[in-house]
């Protein structure tokens, strides 16, 4: 399973079953998740990839911000989800 910076994906074990994140960095088998409130970039959620469902959607402005170390905050993390949320309903 590839998971990429900046991928929607979906926790599929643990208290956060079912909730969309943010993958935000990438370490072998692991991912760094973020959702912009209960899990705030500060806190990163490292989680296996095995625990994770993948979505086809990468934002990629998102994603470039990421790549380039550029200021994001939790707000925008936010906007992504709920923008995915309206776009997949």
């Amino acid at each position: 399973m590839l998971l990429q910076i900046g991928q929607i994906v979906y926790s599929k074990a643990g208290r956060d079953r079912g909730e969309a994140f943010v993958v935000v960095d990438v370490d072998g088998e692991f991912a760094y998740i973020v959702n912009g409130t209960s899990r705030p970039l500060a806190r990163a959620k490292k989680k296996k990839a095995r625990h994770i469902q993948p979505t086809n959607h990468t934002d990629e402005a998102l994603a470039a911000k990421l790549g380039s170390r550029a200021y994001i905050n939790d707000a925008q993390i936010v906007k992504t989800l709920q923008a995915y949320d309206q776009h997949k309903a």
